[in-house]
């Protein structure tokens, strides 16, 4: 390649493939010698593109060779990397170091409590306010913006004509930013980007005034900050320098060129400093930008006529310039010819939801991977379709990692920390103290089997509704158990009971060291030894060191929002080891990257492009009037790293109907691409692979299911009967072999709402303890108090359920006094167990209350927290429990109460059907008015003789234990899952309903 006169400038088309386009072109122009690319100096835009070139150069070099000398211009130490080259004699700059950025977030955060004052939100939301002011401070700082320019006339008139709130938050952004200048002056540093923008400068003036001995070369780069673009005008005038963009449409004709704005031009300040909508949203529009502040004409740049090892047909180009043509240009589409709609190599692919996506995604891969050295990449912004891709193709064995990484707070060492924080704001709830000591690096260092089964063990124990906060309830529990669980839970209280000590308010600082020791307690050095456990140990480091210095304070309820907002922040990157030829990328990370094959997926409406949000403190006009790009500025990046995807030799673009959340629109990137290509999209479409990835899971037809019927062996029915299994024996005989024969119960679930037996216990125990005591009038009230204190209720049960609970012990109260005073009746016994035989079949149960009349006849009496069986229920055999209790006392069975019981009543604690109060007495007898129920005089006989019927019928019988025998009997569902009721019950319904 010939040197030329002028700023050098070139640019590597999308269809050339721009990291191996690159190499191909840097290696022959550079490497004269062995020691010729050692001598070269080459600025990249990241971390990120270093690493994609040195793999082109390891790719193209064919031998060993001597890589040149790689800067990031993003680095905050470009100085030390560049050395020699900026400070020959070694004199130095006076450029101040960067402030800390996690220390300029906690110092912004107090800076705004002082400006709001009484209307500062809490630290949480601070934080996150805070977080968005060093980010408009930022985006100031890349254009060169200072306090003096935001303070000066014009702009202040452009605030007075916004609303009252962009006003006031103009206002306090500008005060927040005069006091943290300030403070930077005091401490002799400046913001990250104003130290680059210095950098940047010393840089060019350097080599304005004197040119390296060595070449240089800008590739990559696509900043458009005014001092960046200063520094690549110098590199591109420097001898043999250059500066090589990616994929500057030279193709695109000056009537559509000139479309894209004034694009910061000097000459034309007459017009909007970044143009319309269309053109801040093209693709091309922050290239025109930065050439425009370089000085260079779009005619002055030559394209780079190397190409990659997987180049893509020429005509590419030219279809992907036709494709972002602005809204006005985009009116050509209706003439051009199909040669130049045709997007060859290119497939658009439609799934009905991510799940498929991801599926259909996974088999273009594998079956990529099935052509030796061909190379995939998947490229999507959406984090969780990359994740699902990932888990799909390790049912081939193909380890892929997503290079974009995932967030620290998403990774197994950043949620340790989180659910300690979470034990601590919610004072060791069940659900969250049991995630911490049940999460996978939770007892690594030691016995991890033995530390589950404890963890298992208190699981159980803590099913049902929650405790009082706190961990002294739970170590009563612990109390109850073995000692090895009481061993292992003093470790644990060791560990968790000084963080749920915090004060109202402590240092951020020592939040974090107490919870980095607390982790590092229960999971040993397995929690700093992975990728994970490093990054949150540097993370931990670096937070702990700005907090202390600025002196933050937080509550203890507030630490998990603060640490996770901030681990979200942090992305974790897998380490080296996947697929070598599966690459998983964020659009930033995509960016200079090549495969032979690129999926662009996720392209849907909000994630690609992402929506373009406004900044939260200062409006769009006055952005606009400091010459800052607006929002929409981020669509026209987002459609410049589509074009650079779609110069691959073979592109797939996908996208789904719906997300998680419900339907969903397809980027606009699609729609124009289909517009576009008009007729011609029918021969574009990628089905092949959404049919194979439904397949995938489309199973055949399972057969139909039978009712289960199962038919145990004599010995196996051979159970005693409790008087509280009778009625499901009857009515689901299925779910009575489940409980009785099969011995299986059902969990309550972790923070489960008080459920009917919860509250019935609960009753019992209170009405019991009042009775033992003597029925003492109005001591109802403290004997309840003192029961839910010692079944540790929390707080918030007792405060929903006690008006009620209050309200009806007061009616039990009363009308216990009133039937002693009125009939003479009298608490023969209470919580008393007896059992009878029957058939040779042992029928047992407790009696809640059984009441002496005067005349000696008893009275069966249940305790129901809401509504009792219906008398209807009692005539057809499907509560029998008061029924068979009374034969149990006729028969002797409780030594407290023997004689022959003539009544039988429900004590319900609910609402009155009849009025407002709570508590009233039900008695399935059939009597009076009543149309159900059972005659008084028959009702042991009639009930004795559905008891012996279902004794002959299954425990003494052979009679198979149907599932749903009687499905009009609701009331139990407990093992609905077990008899795989679903798949079964419909269709017996519908093969029922036939004529």
């Amino acid at each position: 390649m010939t040197e030329r006169g002028g700023p050098q400038v070139y640019s590597i088309a999308a269809h050339r493939g721009f990291a191996d386009a690159l190499v191909a072109g840097l290696i022959p122009r550079y490497g004269e010698d062995q020691l010729g690319l050692a001598r070269l100096t080459l600025l990249l835009p990241s971390r990120r593109a270093e690493r994609i070139v040195t793999e082109a150069f390891v790719r193209l070099s064919g031998q060993g060779l001597l890589l040149p000398r790689m800067a990031v211009v993003g680095d905050l130490d470009l100085d030390e990397t560049l050395g020699p080259l900026l400070d020959p004699l070694g004199a130095g700059t006076t450029i101040p170091p960067a402030a800390d950025p996690l220390r300029r977030q906690l110092r912004l955060a107090e800076l705004l409590r002082e400006a709001m004052g009484d209307g500062a939100p809490p630290m949480p939301a601070l934080l996150r306010l805070a977080f968005d002011t060093g980010r408009t401070i930022d985006r100031l700082a890349i254009e060169g913006i200072g306090f003096e320019r935001l303070i000066e006339e014009r702009i202040a008139g452009i605030v007075g004509e916004q609303a009252q709130h962009w006003i006031a938050s103009t206002r306090q952004f500008a005060v927040v930013l005069a006091h943290w200048q300030a403070e930077l002056a005091e401490r002799g540093e400046v913001d990250g980007p104003e130290r680059r923008n210095r950098l940047f400068d010393h840089a060019a003036a350097r080599w304005r005034d004197t040119p390296p001995k060595s070449p240089l070369v800008a590739a990559g780069i696509t900043s458009a900050s005014p001092a960046l673009a200063r520094l690549l005008r110098v590199v591109a005038e420097t001898p043999r320098g250059a500066v090589i963009l990616p994929d500057l449409d030279l193709s695109l004709d000056e009537e559509t060129w000139d479309l894209l704005g004034t694009a910061g031009a000097p000459e034309r300040s007459d017009d909007p400093p970044f143009g319309e909508h269309d053109a801040l949203t093209h693709p091309q529009y922050h290239l025109k930008l930065l050439l425009n502040r370089m000085g260079v004409n779009r005619g002055e740049v030559e394209p780079w006529h190397r190409a990659g090892l997987s180049p893509a047909p020429p005509e590419r180009s030219r279809a992907i310039s036709n494709l972002f043509l602005p809204s006005r240009a985009s009116a050509r589409w209706v003439d051009l010819p199909a040669a130049q709609r045709r997007l060859s190599g290119v497939r658009l692919m439609n799934s009905a939801h991510p799940g498929e996506e991801a599926q259909a995604i996974a088999v273009l891969i594998r079956e990529a991977l099935e052509v030796p050295e061909r190379r995939v990449a998947l490229v999507t912004p959406d984090r969780k379709l990359a994740g699902r891709v990932v888990a799909h193709l390790r049912r081939w064995q193909i380890a892929a990692d997503d290079t974009a990484g995932q967030p620290l707070s998403q990774t197994p060492a950043g949620r340790l920390v989180l659910q300690l924080s979470e034990v601590v704001a919610t004072k060791a709830a069940p659900v969250a103290l049991l995630a911490l000591l049940q999460h996978p690096l939770a007892g690594g260092d030691g016995d991890r089997a033995a530390w589950l089964e404890h963890a298992r063990h208190l699981d159980r124990r803590l099913r049902g509704p929650r405790l009082a906060p706190g961990l002294a309830p739970i170590a009563d529990l612990i109390g109850k158990m073995d000692q090895p669980a009481q061993d292992w839970w003093t470790g644990v209280e060791a560990t968790l009971g000084p963080l749920l000590a915090w004060p109202g308010e402590l240092p951020l600082a020592d939040a974090l060291e107490a919870l980095a020791q607390a982790g590092e307690v229960l999971c040993g050095l397995r929690l700093w030894s992975n990728a994970d456990g490093r990054a949150l140990s540097a993370w931990v480091e670096d937070q702990r060191a700005a907090a202390r210095d600025v002196g933050t304070l937080i509550a203890p309820g507030d630490v998990l929002t603060v640490l996770r907002d901030a681990m979200d922040r942090v992305a974790v990157r897998p380490p080296w080891g996947s697929h070598p030829r599966v690459a998983i990328y964020g659009l930033l990370e995509a960016r200079m990257s090549r495969a032979d094959l690129v999926i662009c997926a996720g392209l849907t409406e909000g994630a690609w492009p992402g929506s373009a949000a406004p900044e939260s403190l200062l409006p769009p006009a006055v952005l606009r009037a400091l010459g800052v790009p607006a929002g929409e500025f981020r669509i026209g990046l987002a459609a410049h790293d589509l074009a650079g995807s779609l110069g691959a030799p073979e592109v797939v673009l996908s996208w789904a109907d719906r997300d998680e959340g419900g339907p969903v629109i397809p980027s606009r990137f699609v729609l124009r691409v289909e517009a576009l290509l008009g007729d011609l999209a029918g021969d574009h479409r990628e089905t092949r692979a959404v049919d194979l990835a439904r397949a995938i899971d489309r199973a055949s037809p399972a057969p139909p299911y039978p009712r289960p019927e199962p038919r145990p062996s004599t010995e196996q029915r051979d159970v005693p009967l409790a008087v509280t299994a009778i009625d499901r024996l009857r009515s689901d005989p299925y779910q009575f072999y489940a409980q009785a024969i099969l011995r299986l119960r059902a969990l309550d679930p972790l923070d489960a709402e008080p459920s009917a037996a919860w509250k019935g216990t609960a009753v019992h125990r209170v009405l019991n303890r009042w009775h033992e005591a003597g029925q003492l009038p109005g001591a109802l009230h403290a004997i309840a108090d003192a029961e839910l204190r010692t079944m540790q209720a929390h707080p918030l049960v007792r405060a929903l359920w006690w008006p009620r609970l209050a309200r009806a012990l007061d009616w039990i109260d009363a009308e216990v006094a009133r039937l002693a005073a009125d009939e003479g009746r009298s608490v023969a016994l209470s919580e008393k167990d007896g059992a009878m035989e029957v058939d040779g079949v042992r029928v047992f149960g407790r009696a809640d209350r059984i009441d002496r009349r005067a005349d000696g006849k008893l009275v069966v009496v249940d305790y129901k927290t809401g509504s009792p069986p219906s008398g209807r229920m009692v005539q057809e055999g499907f509560a029998l429990q008061l029924g068979v209790l009374g034969l149990i006392a006729r028969d002797g069975g409780f030594a407290q109460a023997v004689g022959d019981p003539d009544g039988f009543e429900y004590w319900s604690l609910g609402k009155d059907p009849k009025n407002d109060s709570f508590g009233y007495v039900a008695e399935p007898v059939l009597e009076g008015q009543k149309k159900s129920g059972l005659p008084r005089a028959e009702f042991l006989y009639t009930i004795e003789t559905y008891l012996r019927e279902a004794i002959v019928r299954w425990i003494k019988g052979d009679e198979a234990f149907t599932a749903r025998l009687n499905p009009d009997i609701g009331g139990y569902n407990d093992y609905d899952q077990l008899m795989r009721l679903d798949e079964w019950q419909t269709r017996a319904d519908a093969w029922a309903s036939k004529p």
